[in-house]
């Protein structure tokens, strides 16, 4: 990172890390992921965190927007963006502090749940291959539905509606791939292409492909560049 991008980034880490709102959000997110770990370990007696990563990415789609709907949105509000953007900075230095940021904290509170598959291994035999795929579709399904909630929060001056924006774009793309069975043929591939569940399953099973890759490139890439000319639209105002 650049000098005044890696100044960006620690004050928003700061920022995020001094609001009690990341800590609640995180730690409801770790309580009902716990419960999704924990529940088929003792009621039927399974060793496995198949019940998480299947259930992780709804989880997302929630902890995501809450994350990220304060960052342009909160600054927009307080009149301090305008502020900002007179700084000798670049807008899109702006921007990629606020999403590593947001990555930053949702890579964190992942890490913390490293503890099933530690668990699960000390119980039995597990699939690391697995782990480690399903660990990366969690960590880039995370990156894209912040870049889709960066996009959200700066299009208002308003977090709840900056929450709900993000929330319909992050549901949207997980329901895609839970429909495309319901659909014809033509319009089931894009659906398939288009949703999360296709390029998580495979991740899930240890299946790096380079198609999966792009695909998390290129939507997370095209949120940050929507955002990069809001930004861009609202600084020539």
């Amino acid at each position: 990172m650049s000098g005044r991008l890696s100044c960006l980034y620690a004050k928003e880490l700061r920022a995020y890390f001094h609001n009690p709102a990341a800590y609640i959000v995180s730690v409801v997110f770790l309580l009902i992921a716990g419960y999704l770990f924990t529940q088929p370990l003792f009621l039927i007696n399974q060793a496995d965190i198949r019940s998480f990563t299947e259930l992780a990415p709804l989880l997302l789609v929630f902890f995501v927007p809450a994350v990220t709907m304060r960052l342009f949105a909160e600054e927009a509000k307080e009149g301090t963006l305008e502020l900002l953007m007179t700084l000798p900075v670049q807008e899109w230095q702006v921007l990629l502090a606020k999403f590593f940021a947001a990555w930053t904290l949702l890579a964190f509170t992942l890490a913390l749940t490293a503890a099933y598959p530690i668990s699960v291994a000390m119980l039995g035999r597990v699939d690391a291959g697995a782990i480690v795929g399903s660990y990366l579709g969690l960590m880039l399904t995370g990156a894209l539905l912040a870049g889709a909630g960066i996009f959200a929060s700066s299009l208002t001056r308003n977090q709840v509606v900056a929450f709900i924006i993000a929330f319909l774009i992050s549901f949207g793309l997980y329901l895609c791939g839970k429909t495309s069975t319901y659909l014809p043929l033509a319009l089931a591939r894009v659906a398939d292409f288009v949703g999360l569940d296709s390029h998580l399953d495979a991740l899930s099973r240890g299946v790096i492909d380079s198609r999966d890759l792009l695909y998390y490139a290129t939507c997370t890439g095209l949120f940050l560049f929507l955002t990069q000319v809001r930004l861009t639209l609202a600084r020539s105002d």
